[in-house]
């Protein structure tokens, strides 16, 4: 309902890590946030604040948090070892108030450089800020006011040294400046550092360092709010802590919380969470190890911290319309795949998100989920990648920002929400209902293929020479290999079986509403039928299920020099497709996670006599198996690990992917408690794969401090995006055998 994101409606979740792009931040869920962050600078280093990929931070995560009221993150960063804790109170009509505590450390001996802390807040379109300066230079605190989040004192308090040592020695810049966008405050910071600060502890060499100076900034650019920032420089150890009072809480406080009295609410919440990841996860009295519990604290609080909330229009393309047009203003409030690659949403990923979340907390996963049903158009669409504000569009590359409304993505929301029903309050189901219906239908009247109960993913690359297979970004799959030229007589076997999903999932909707079955029984019916499956995708001459299309086996790469041009310089060699062999309509013959989908969404009866053959395909080492879970494409398949342009490496063409190796796991664990001739090798299979994937992830979790988006199918080691604890992070069901 309207409001229902504000701290009157929802005071637990008004606050929150809501900023997954950043190291360390926190804003409120309103439309124009009052936003808070972290930055830091080594001086010889380079300033530190949104997370990216290759920026020489060597590991950073939350290793707790609980998606509510408190969070501990570790950052090491060239030798400086950064701790983040946030605690937050209850009280008043505002979201209430909170802490943080920062604690900078060096790892080894050694002289310590300087460090440089900048923590400041910003307003975005709407609210006030008021500096509070001691001896005109210390920025002590922030007075401020804004819609939602009403009037509030923000207070930096002066550092101490480490462990509860008296006051510590610092110099202190300020800065209060006009910010054209919050995707520029890296830049407006950076241009205004200036060399000519001085550093003079008593008693000691005085140093020069980069301190902001109000003469730099981004000139030239209208300002759209206001940023005050507070600039702390010292020589670790240090400990520096943050207050955030609401005006609205000042009649129920007891006290600041700050110094031992946010020890103390920072040890009870610890408490608090060890107890409650046991209750939920049940991995001590399983007898996992304390390393790898604390590993799944971990994977679980970096999905926990890596929730954001957007504000924004996405950019869309219509089937009706020449030109591109923005969609309507909308908020989201979700998961992120990945905070350095991929820190907004995207549709097929949250539906595995939510997996994990409802288990943690059933509340905050039905309201992620109902933010997301809440971005369907009038035609019953959402689209799969949410690029709302200009903070999120400032990470994604050009060619990507456009969203074109006949492309799907798989609908795993329904995956989630067949788990969170049982226990789901009906008036929230009752708004569910036409909206999932709505978007169920767009997938079947728009995906809908050749001949009844038939699918086919729109939007596939539209240059065949371009591509050695074109990539079918729809699918989540992207280059996963379907048929060779794409048309309009394809077959798609995932597709249907997650439109087989979807209407079961619809019939149970239905069912505990009280609202007609018989349109989605008997689809249901149809589309779970073996004989029907097997009719339109067993391919028998290959013995796996597969799409069907256009389809030619004989293509490859090869380098071509276009003609040249006269007076021009001769042109650059390109990497084009040659078909060796004309398509003609068959079943593509490419076994991988595909081939799997009947099996892997429990579409297949226990006793099916294709069983076998799936299970035969995943334990075979020359095709799917590996020491480190299941591989996404068959290493005897002629596009095993193939370039698919010059520019595009393999990426489902043989790595392992936790999300699908977790519902590989889930369709085993069913099928080895069904009874039926191949149980007993379910269970087997159940067993084995399990063990190979959780030891791989947790051993390439204590190398290199992170979950990665996949993992190399020959030596298990992690690739992709870093951190990626969107679906990786599922391996902690997959340890609490919990699907």
């Amino acid at each position: 309902p309207p409001g229902s994101t504000g701290p009157l409606a929802s005071p637990t979740y008004f606050w929150g890590t809501y900023r997954p792009h950043v190291y360390f931040g926190m804003k409120t869920r309103s439309p124009r946030a009052v936003v808070t962050g972290l930055m830091w600078l080594q001086h010889g280093g380079n300033l530190r604040h949104t997370s990216e990929q290759n920026d020489g931070v060597a590991r950073y995560g939350w290793l707790m948090h609980d998606g509510e009221n408190f969070g501990v993150q570790e950052i090491r960063d060239e030798g400086l070892v950064l701790r983040t804790e946030f605690v937050k109170q209850p009280g008043g009509d505002h979201g209430g108030d909170w802490s943080w505590r920062v604690t900078a450390k060096m790892e080894g001996k050694g002289p310590a450089p300087l460090l440089s802390l900048f923590f400041y807040v910003a307003t975005d379109g709407q609210g006030t800020l008021r500096p509070v300066l001691e001896n005109g230079t210390r920025l002590a605190a922030v007075a401020g006011t804004a819609e939602e989040l009403g009037d509030f004192t923000l207070t930096f308090l002066p550092p101490t040294g480490e462990g509860g040592e008296g006051p510590k020695y610092a110099s202190y810049n300020f800065l209060a400046a006009g910010v054209p966008g919050l995707h520029r405050l890296t830049d407006l910071v950076q241009q205004s550092l200036r060399e000519s600060s001085v550093f003079s502890p008593p008693g000691r060499p005085r140093r020069r360092f980069f301190g902001v100076s109000s003469t730099g900034g981004l000139h030239g650019e209208p300002p759209r709010g206001q940023l005050l920032l507070h600039q702390v420089t010292l020589e670790p150890p240090a400990v520096l802590e943050v207050t955030l009072e609401s005006g609205s809480a000042a009649g129920v406080r007891r006290g600041r919380l700050a110094g031992p009295a946010l020890s103390a609410a920072l040890a009870r919440h610890a408490a608090a969470f060890e107890q409650r990841f046991e209750d939920t996860f049940g991995l001590g009295a399983r007898g996992v190890s304390l390393p790898q519990r604390r590993f799944a604290q971990a994977a679980l609080s970096e999905m926990l911290g890596g929730i954001g909330f957007f504000h924004g229009r996405s950019l869309l393309r219509s089937e009706h319309r020449e030109e591109p047009v923005p969609g309507a203003e909308a908020t989201l409030f979700t998961a992120v795949p990945s905070r350095s690659c991929f820190p907004r949403g995207f549709l097929w990923d949250e539906g595995f998100h939510l997996l994990l979340l409802g288990r943690w907390d059933p509340a905050l996963a039905r309201d992620i989920l109902a933010h997301w049903l809440d971005l369907l158009n009038a035609d019953g669409w959402i689209p799969r990648e949410q690029i709302l504000g200009d903070e999120a569009r400032a990470r994604v590359p050009p060619e990507f920002v456009l969203q074109h409304s006949e492309t799907a993505n798989p609908p795993t929301l329904l995956l989630a929400l067949e788990q969170l029903l049982p226990h789901a309050p009906l008036p929230y189901l009752r708004r569910l209902f036409p909206r999932l219906r709505a978007w169920f239908e767009w997938l079947n009247r728009t995906q809908a293929g050749p001949e009844p109960f038939t699918y086919r993913w729109r939007g596939r690359d539209t240059d065949p020479e371009r591509f050695l297979n074109p990539k079918t970004l729809a699918s989540g799959l992207d280059d996963y290999p379907r048929a060779s030229h794409p048309s309009a007589q394809e077959r798609h076997l995932d597709l249907r079986c997650w439109m087989a999903l979807g209407a079961r999932v619809l019939v149970a909707l239905a069912e505990r509403l009280g609202e007609p079955l018989a349109p989605y029984r008997d689809m249901a019916a149809a589309l779970s039928d073996n004989d029907l499956l097997d009719r339109l995708h067993w391919a028998p001459e290959l013995g796996i299920f597969a799409d069907f299309g256009n389809h030619s086996a004989a293509v490859a790469l090869r380098w071509h020099r276009p003609p040249p041009v006269p007076g021009r310089p001769p042109p650059a060699p390109q990497l084009r497709r040659e078909v060796r062999e004309a398509p003609r309509p068959q079943f593509v013959g490419a076994l991988g996670y595909v081939s799997l989908f009947p099996l892997l969404l429990q579409l297949l009866q226990a006793d099916s006599p294709r069983l076998p053959a799936l299970l035969g395909s995943m334990r075979n080492e020359r095709q799917l198996w590996t020491p480190f879970g299941l591989r996404s494409l068959a290493r005897d398949s002629p596009w095993y690990l193939r370039r698919n342009t010059e520019h595009d490496p393999p990426y489902w063409r043989g790595s392992v992917w936790v999300n699908i190796n977790f519902v590989a796991l889930r369709a085993l664990h069913s099928y080895a408690r069904a009874a039926g001739p191949h149980q007993e090798r379910a269970a087997e299979l159940y067993r084995e794969l399990r063990h190979n994937l959780v030891a791989n992830v947790f051993r390439q979790y204590e190398a290199t401090g992170f979950l990665w988006e996949h993992y190399r199918d020959s030596d298990g080691t992690g690739q992709g995006c870093h951190p990626f604890a969107g679906w990786s992070a599922l391996v902690v069901l997959a340890m609490a055998e919990d699907y």
